[in-house]
């Protein structure tokens, strides 16, 4: 899922990056998303076995232009729900490091089911 979510992203034509791989002295593109993975734990069991995972994302954005940090993420919103996965809200507000820049985040989960059998 995590290939899918990079693969995604990158439709966008900005820059993908695990959060925080940015090293200090590295110039901040203009616009750029980062993820990270806040876990995928088992969803469901069938004879004491997961059947099922949930996928969960954060999904940052970040950009001089404070609009596009506004509204990307609503249009990344929709081509993740397009794939079956699951985004609540319009995201909200994250820091940044450089003043410069402005952010947004999402989350957005995935269930992946074993054996592509669905519940």
């Amino acid at each position: 899922m995590k290939q899918q979510l990079i693969d995604t992203l990158s439709t966008f034509g900005y820059p993908v990056m695990l959060q925080g791989s940015l090293l200090p002295d590295e110039p901040y593109p203009p616009a750029f998303f980062t993820f990270w993975n806040n876990g995928t734990p088992d969803n469901s069991h069938y004879d004491n076995k997961a059947i099922s995972y949930v996928w969960d994302f954060s999904i940052y954005f970040y950009a001089i232009d404070p609009e596009l940090v506004n509204t990307i993420l609503l249009d990344v919103k929709a081509a993740l729900l397009a794939l079956g996965w699951i985004v609540d809200g319009k995201g909200y507000d994250v820091p940044s490091d450089e003043k410069t820049h402005t952010g947004r985040a999402i989350n957005a989960l995935y269930v992946e089911y074993e054996n592509t059998q669905e519940v």
